[in-house]
This record gives C-alpha cells, structure tokens and sequence, in this order.
C-alpha cells in the first residue's frame, strides 16, 4: 500500500512539475484527461522502479563521490534517473522529455521538494521513525 501512495506522490509531483517547468514535456497535450491521466500514473511508476533497483546501485558506486561533493552529486544522480525514466518512457511509447541536462536537474529539484512535503504531509515518509519506536520498544 506506501509503495502505490509513493506511485501516487511521484505522479502528483511529475504533473506539477511538468505545469511548472517549460523545458519539461510530459505526455500528450491533445490527449484526453483519463490517457493523460494514465501515462503520467505508468511514468510514475516506471520511475519508482528505477529509484527501486538502480538507483541504490548508482548510489554505493558514487558514495566517494557524493562524500567528495558533500552530497551534491545527489541532485547529479537523481537527475540521471530521471533521464532513464525519460528514456525508458520513450521505449514504452510514453512521453517524458527534457530540453536539455538542466531543465532535467531542475525538474529533479522540484520533485524532490514536492514529493517531501506531500509525503511529510500524509505520512508517508514515516517508515524510519516507526522502524526507529518498534526497534526501541
């Protein structure tokens, strides 16, 4: 069930962001609502995917590097991801494009902070803390 809410969170943030962002191109504007409404939901998840498996492995390879950077090479790899998404998207037939590496960044950025205050908002971002009381109790 948090692994849909997360679904939902990155879809509501990819559809913000893309009204937000002009170099961010997300699905069909002609399209009816319901196939928008749906290519947003399966970008959504394909990006949760990527954030599933490769991002922890982008991660521990980069680890020197974000420790170099003061973990500023987060925003480079969370952008990655989303330029996978983008390019994993296109091979499904869905649209998801970037004018250039930066509006990607800024794109990332924006998600980033949509997707914690909705997630602080709901609740869905209390796994730590209910793993850190069950584990003290």
């Amino acid at each position: 069930m948090r692994f849909l809410g997360h679904i939902i969170v990155t879809g509501l943030a990819l559809w913000v962001t893309a009204l937000i962002l002009p170099g961010m191109h997300l699905g069909d504007d002609s399209a009816t609502t319901l196939t928008q409404v749906l290519t947003i939901a399966a970008i959504a998840l394909i990006l949760a995917l990527i954030n599933t498996i490769v991002k922890p492995i982008l991660e521990f390879f980069a680890f020197p590097l974000t420790c170099v950077t003061l973990g500023l090479f987060q925003l480079v790899i969370n952008t990655l991801m989303l330029l996978l998404a983008s390019w994993v998207s296109g091979l499904a037939g869905l649209t998801l494009s970037f004018d250039s590496f930066w509006w990607a960044l800024g794109a990332g950025v924006i998600i980033g902070i949509l997707s914690a205050i909705v997630e602080g908002i709901t609740g869905l971002g209390d796994t730590r803390r209910e793993r850190s009381r069950s584990a003290a109790e």
